[in-house]
C-alpha cells in the first residue's frame, strides 16, 4: 500500500499530534507498506490530511496539490481527513470552519475520538458512513512500566502531567488549584505535584516541579518516577498525553471533559472543576484499586495502526464506489478557497 501524508515526521519535544505521526510511520513501515510526504508517486492508494493548517511547520503539501492530484494524476487515489482539532480544544474561532473547508477533499473522516465526532466539525456534504473513531495510542516500546515504582501508601503519592502547549485550556485551572493544595502541610504530606513541559506566559509553580518539555526515552523515565497520572486538559480531543502515562503503569486522575472519559474510564478516578479536592482523595485512597489493573490499558499504538490499517483495506476494497460518488463541485472549490491554501 502507497500512502501520502500531509505532515512529515520530527524528532525532539512535539505535540502529541507529531507523535500520532511517528508511530504511524514506523508501523506503516513495519508492516511493508511505503510512506510518502509528498505527491510525486503516481500510484498513491491513500493520501492523509493530518492537519487543516497548510502553514504548519511540518507540512508537506496542501489542499492545491491534493486537488490536483485527484484530478490530473490518480482519480482512484482515497482521500482520508484525519481530525484531531477543534475550536472547544483552545477557545479559538477558526480552526472549525478550516476543518470544514479541507473536508470538501475527503473521502472518509476518522476522528480521534467520539466527542470530537459529535461535534460534527466536517462539512454538511461529508459522506459520513464513512466517518470513523480511531483512538491514539502511546508507543509501547518507550512507554511502558518498565521499572516503575507504584505507590506503596507510604509518603506522598507523586502526580505527574505533561503538555506540549502552554494554553491554560490544558487544565491550568486544576493544576493551579492542586499547586495551592501542596502549601498545606496537610496535603505536601500525602501528595506531590510535577508538570513538565510549557506553562502560560507569567505563570509560576510555588509548590510543584517544573520541568521543561522532554521527549521518548527521557520523558517516560521521568514519568516513571511518579506514581499517579492527572489530566485537567478541558475539550481534550483525544490527545496522546493520558495514553503515555497509563502506558507507563500510572493509574489515572482525569477530567470529565472532552474524550478524556472514553479514553480513559476504567483506568482512575474521574473528577470536574467542582469536586478536584474530593476526587484528589478519593484517587489516595482507591490507588490499589487500578494500579494492578493498568497493564490492560487498551490505547497502544499498535492497536491504533493495526485500526488505520484495517480501515485503510476497507477503503480500497469500495475504491471503485468511493470514486464513482466523488464530487469535486465549484462550489467544493470555493469552499477550499484554493487561491489562499489554507
Amino acid at each position: 500500500m502507497n500512502i501520502a501524508l500531509s505532515l512529515k515526521t520530527s524528532s525532539g519535544p512535539t505535540g502529541g499530534g507529531i507523535s500520532f505521526l511517528n508511530s504511524l510511520v514506523s508501523g506503516l513501515e513495519l508492516k511493508g507498506h511505503k510512506v510518502f510526504f509528498d505527491l510525486d508517486c503516481k500510484e498513491i492508494d491513500i493520501i492523509m490530511i493530518l492537519d487543516p493548517r497548510w502553514n504548519h511547520s511540518n507540512s508537506a503539501f496542501n489542499s492545491k496539490d491534493v486537488l490536483r492530484y485527484m484530478n490530473s494524476i490518480n482519480s482512484n487515489v482515497i482521500v482520508v481527513h484525519r481530525i484531531n482539532e477543534c475550536d472547544e480544544r483552545k477557545n479559538t474561532r477558526f480552526m472549525n470552519k478550516k476543518l470544514r473547508q479541507i473536508n470538501y477533499l475527503a473521502d472518509a473522516s476518522v476522528f480521534i475520538g467520539k466527542w470530537l465526532l459529535d461535534l460534527k466539525v466536517t462539512n454538511e456534504f461529508s459522506f459520513h458512513d464513512l466517518d470513523i473513531v480511531i483512538r491514539n495510542g502511546a508507543d509501547k516500546s518507550i512507554y511502558n512500566n518498565s521499572n516503575f515504582k507504584p505507590w506503596i501508601g507510604n509518603g506522598p503519592l507523586k502526580l505527574v502531567t505533561h503538555h506540549w502547549s502552554g494554553n491554560r485550556m490544558k487544565g491550568f485551572d486544576i493544576y493551579e488549584q492542586l499547586d495551592s493544595l501542596l502549601g498545606q502541610k496537610e496535603f505536601r504530606a500525602k501528595f506531590s505535584f510535577t508538570y513538565i513541559g510549557n506553562i502560560p506566559k507569567n505563570f509560576v509553580f510555588k509548590n510543584s516541579e517544573h520541568v521543561q518539555p522532554l521527549h521518548g526515552e527521557l520523558l517516560a523515565m521521568k514519568i516513571k518516577e511518579h506514581h499517579g497520572y492527572v489530566t485537567a486538559s478541558i475539550n481534550e480531543p483525544g490527545g496522546n498525553h493520558q495514553n503515555e502515562g497509563a502506558a507507563c503503569g500510572l493509574p489515572l486522575l482525569y477530567r470529565r471533559s472532552g474524550a478524556l472519559p472514553e479514553y480513559c474510564e476504567g483506568y482512575g478516578v474521574m473528577f470536574d472543576e467542582n469536586n478536584f479536592e474530593n476526587k484528589l482523595i478519593e484517587f489516595r485512597n482507591t490507588y490499589s484499586d487500578f494500579v494492578n489493573i493498568m497493564g490492560g490499558y487498551p490505547n497502544t499504538a499498535d492497536v491504533m495502526v493495526k485500526n488505520y490499517l484495517d480501515f485503510f483495506e476497507f477503503l480500497l476494497k469500495k475504491r471503485e464506489y468511493i470514486a464513482s460518488r466523488r464530487k469535486i463541485s465549484k462550489f467544493s472549490i470555493n469552499a477550499l478557497r484554493l487561491n489562499f491554501p489554507i
